[in-house]
């Protein structure tokens, strides 16, 4: 993995949770860190003191996603700092838990933003960086596929951003930029804790063949072998990373 040293990644919803850990892992290998944060200032310097550890770049930049503006000033400020960029992992996620009857329309609005919306303008900014091809990865969820309970405004935001993936798959590769997306399982964050059917999801989720649940560095593995030259030509594809799940249930 020597490959990532001297890189520059981007995640969003990096200071905390599953995006934390991918920050982690890039700078572990070398790469440097650009994440944004929405609220959370405090946990924000604290993972980016962790990464400083590993003796590489790393910027934490308050961003609120569901504002396009704050995106375009999110890389205002990369540019003013970076020449280029490497690989964009569109992590960051939010929803409002209820069932369609109940939806209203700006809970609709916020969700889809945040899950579909946002991860296209930050594609589209970021390859304007990629000057030597890279990779963008987008987290997504079971949802998108299988009917979960309260998740309708999450699992339809999330299925349009695994068509996005699609298209950008496409549209980038003239410009050597790869585009995949990783379908995961359910893992035990912060996020867990706004479902009201909670304890449900936490027992079922070692209820797959493999038999244990699916955790933060399981999916931050995959991220790093998407953005590697080892998966050349996975293209455009959703993986789905749930220890067997969504095979017998």
């Amino acid at each position: 993995m020597k490959e990532f040293k001297n890189k520059t990644a981007i995640i969003t919803g990096g200071s905390r949770g599953i995006g934390k850990t991918i920050c982690l892992e890039f700078a572990k290998l070398g790469a440097n860190v650009i994440f944004n944060y929405a609220r959370h200032h405090q946990e924000a310097k604290e993972t980016m003191d962790e990464i400083l550890q590993f003796d590489v770049k790393c910027e934490a930049i308050k961003c609120n996603l569901n504002d396009p503006s704050q995106i375009s000033n999110f890389f205002s400020q990369i540019k003013s700092k970076y020449k280029s960029i490497d690989f964009l992992i569109n992590n960051a996620a939010s929803g409002v838990h209820k069932k369609a009857s109940e939806l209203k329309i700006k809970h609709w609005d916020w969700t889809h933003n945040i899950n579909a919306k946002a991860p296209w303008l930050l594609s589209i900014e970021s390859s304007s960086l990629m000057i030597s091809g890279g990779a963008i990865v987008n987290i997504s969820s079971l949802g998108s596929q299988k009917v979960l309970p309260n998740y309708f405004s999450v699992g339809t935001s999330k299925a349009a951003l695994e068509t996005i993936t699609k298209y950008l798959a496409v549209e980038l590769a003239e410009k050597k930029i790869n585009v995949n997306a990783i379908s995961a399982g359910i893992v035990h964050t912060d996020a867990l804790n706004s479902f009201p059917n909670k304890s449900d999801m936490m027992s079922e989720k070692e209820n797959n063949p493999s038999r244990r649940s699916i955790d933060k560095t399981d999916i931050s593995n995959l991220v790093l072998f998407l953005c590697s030259s080892k998966s050349e030509m996975i293209r455009g594809q959703t993986i789905i990373l749930d220890g067997g799940y969504s095979l017998v249930n």
